[in-house]
């Protein structure tokens, strides 16, 4: 006797995620890759975003990976997923993923900045520019001023008459890197064609009765030029809510003790290619009008597409918008960030800004523990919470991704051990 079809509905999962940036969406891949995932049974998955893909900090921090990154008991295996996905869906072309020499560098801050009153570099407001012609490569006194501080012989595009000192934090074996948008969306892309629903609009409330999960009610996304906040609401229907919205996570979830940091950076296009290293940097700088001198600690990554990512210290000046799409840039601390690194590479001085931006980062409360909360709620069943990942989300996406599915699908996680994760000890 054939099954009837609320025969094949029953025991169906009906999962929706909130929150479309690296955690949601590498969520969404492991969800619909793990083999439980059955659609002719009834299974669902859904993404729930309220602006875009990759809208927030997932698409626009650093995408350092490292094995010496935190915490430390999902840091491998994350750093291995990583590598299993670009070998599987060819994420050297697709996401720029590739190995980096990673270091500390202690500079003076050497080279006047570009001729612009503007605030943008020469290569953007001088027509002479493009009649440049780099000779790709330093003197040979620049080259022994370099190796006698201990840089690495590869490392050419710094001021030699700057370098202070130079300590290596990692190398290809330890220390990776990706393109944080186009590995998001990648993953998000990857989820789909394996039948994850996307849907825009922002989440309100969390349905739930007798202590379990029912749903989550959205105000679907409108037009730029309507008021989505008299939307009327729409409900999904789960019974499995997986909360992956960074900073935004308290406002569907209010126990959830995590804050937000603004951070700001910058992309810059070198005036030449540069070798593949990413820099945590100390850089002194001469204040203006002063004899005194103040340091900087911008964090610099070159990127395989000719560009470079820099980025400066956080800030709590703007409370966290409503949304993503809302991040307010400060200028200033962009061209900050432009004239520090500046001081220190004559490929950067010379480059053309492409790219001031900036968003913010979900710290979980410090009280509470370092994060991330990564586990299925001690108050409402069905409900679990991957969020609090604070720089590091793009490298631990991957590993916390497979174990919300593993969570979700198999009721424990099996490949790693994250019980100082979880949501008990917090309260959640």
């Amino acid at each position: 006797m054939g099954s009837t079809q609320d025969d094949t509905q029953q025991g169906a999962k009906k999962i929706v995620i909130v929150g479309g940036g690296i955690i949601g969406s590498t969520t969404a891949y492991y969800l619909s890759h793990h083999p439980s995932f059955n659609p002719s049974r009834g299974d669902s998955i859904t993404l729930l975003e309220a602006t875009k893909i990759a809208g927030g900090a997932s698409g626009k921090a650093g995408g350092l990976l490292a094995l010496w990154a935190y915490p430390r008991c999902i840091v491998g295996l994350s750093y291995r997923l990583h590598k299993e996905l670009a070998e599987k869906h060819n994420g050297s072309e697709r996401w720029g993923y590739r190995g980096v020499n990673c270091g500390q560098l202690d500079m003076r801050g050497v080279l006047s900045p570009p001729q612009s009153s503007s605030g943008n570099t020469k290569a953007e407001t001088d027509d002479s520019a493009a009649s440049n012609v780099s000779l790709q490569k330093r003197s040979d006194k620049a080259l022994a001023l370099l190796h006698a501080a201990g840089i690495p012989k590869d490392l050419d595009w710094v001021a030699p008459e700057g370098v202070q000192g130079y300590e290596s934090m990692g190398d290809p074996s330890t220390t990776a890197q990706v393109h944080p948008y186009n590995f998001t969306t990648s993953m998000a892309q990857l989820a789909e064609e394996k039948g994850v629903r996307i849907v825009y609009g922002s989440a309100t409330k969390i349905e739930k009765a007798g202590g379990k999960v029912t749903g989550i009610s959205y105000r679907p996304k409108t037009s730029s030029s309507e008021d989505q906040t008299v939307a009327p609401e729409e409900k999904l229907e789960a019974n499995a809510v997986i909360l992956t919205a960074g900073p935004w996570t308290p406002t569907v979830y209010p126990s959830v003790p995590i804050s937000a940091l603004r951070a700001h950076s910058v992309t810059i296009r070198p005036s030449r290619p540069v070798s593949a290293y990413c820099l945590f940097t100390s850089i002194s700088l001469p204040k203006p009008n002063s004899k005194r001198t103040t340091t900087a600690t911008p964090e610099i990554y070159a990127r395989p597409t000719n560009e470079i990512y820099a980025c400066g210290e956080g800030d709590t000046l703007v409370p966290l918008p409503s949304s993503s799409s809302e991040v307010e840039t400060d200028i200033s601390r962009c061209n900050d960030i432009v004239t520090q690194v500046q001081a220190i590479s004559p490929e950067l001085r010379d480059g053309e800004v492409l790219v001031r931006q900036a968003c913010y980062l979900p710290n979980v409360d410090s009280r509470k523990g370092e994060g991330p909360i990564i586990g299925e709620s001690s108050k409402v069943k069905g409900l679990f919470i991957g969020a609090g990942h604070t720089c590091w989300g793009i490298q631990n996406g991957p590993g916390t991704g497979l174990c919300l599915s593993e969570l979700v699908w198999e009721g424990k996680v099996k490949s790693a051990r994250i019980e100082e994760l979880g949501c008990k000890q917090l309260g959640v």
